[in-house]
């Protein structure tokens, strides 16, 4: 019963959290705007060197989705928290880590989703082969729930501090490094042709383990930042 009513709660923040970021569209567009331009002013800065393009294309594509979700990581708690729903949440009788996993999911879909689907597309500039395509949507697709989780213990140790998104992006970034390696590493070694298996079971076991502490540790610092 107290399962059942976990995934119903899970599912209830998942559906607020959407509908309140259809309220406000920018809040959830500006990292998907930052993202495309970020991409494509390197193919024009560059020039037509295919060569070049595909060579630095895996870093590039991957760098921008990272900064691209990390500019929003600030709201992921900030709202909830100055109108008070996030002592509500932690006051419910549904588990906090399960309502965290919720907010993390409607982060997830409405960030990290987006841009799994359109890295494919603004890599065509680059002049990527079809392989290395699938293995880049594949990369980001199991990569960009892993920043999500990394994110979110983040946000939540700056909660209600001064200078938050500095502070998150200190935090972060470090975290960040071998999801970006395993995840540009994987384009890269499909290009070469030795297949990317390893790089993306590597960040298969990564997602696991965010997956199972990440929650845990964003609800105990949730509580500390509630006292």
């Amino acid at each position: 019963m107290s399962d059942t009513f976990g995934l119903f709660a899970l599912c209830g923040v998942i559906r607020r959290d959407l509908r309140l970021a259809m309220r406000r569209k920018s809040d959830a567009l500006t990292p998907l705007f930052f993202f495309v331009i970020v991409v494509s002013l390197f193919p024009l800065g560059i020039g037509a060197e295919r060569d070049i393009l595909r060579q630095i294309a895996p870093g590039i594509l991957w760098v921008a989705a990272l900064l691209a979700t990390m500019l929003s990581l600030n709201r992921l708690f900030e709202q909830d928290y100055a109108d008070g729903t996030l002592e509500q949440m932690a006051l419910s009788p549904a588990p906090l880590g399960m309502l965290v996993l919720g907010k993390v999911t409607a982060y997830w879909l409405l960030t990290g989703l987006p841009l799994t689907l359109l890295a494919p597309l603004l890599a065509v500039q680059f002049d990527l082969p079809l392989p290395s395509l699938l293995v880049l949507a594949a990369s980001l697709a199991i990569g960009t729930p892993v920043l999500g989780f990394i994110g979110a213990i983040g946000a939540s140790l700056t909660l209600g501090l001064r200078g938050g998104s500095a502070l998150v992006a200190l935090l972060v970034l470090p975290l960040y490094v071998p999801v970006l390696i395993f995840g540009a590493g994987s384009v890269d070694a499909a290009a070469a042709g030795l297949g990317a298996t390893a790089h993306l079971s590597l960040l298969g076991a990564v997602l696991v383990l965010t997956g199972f502490f990440a929650p845990w540790a964003t609800t105990v610092a949730l509580r500390i930042a509630l006292e």
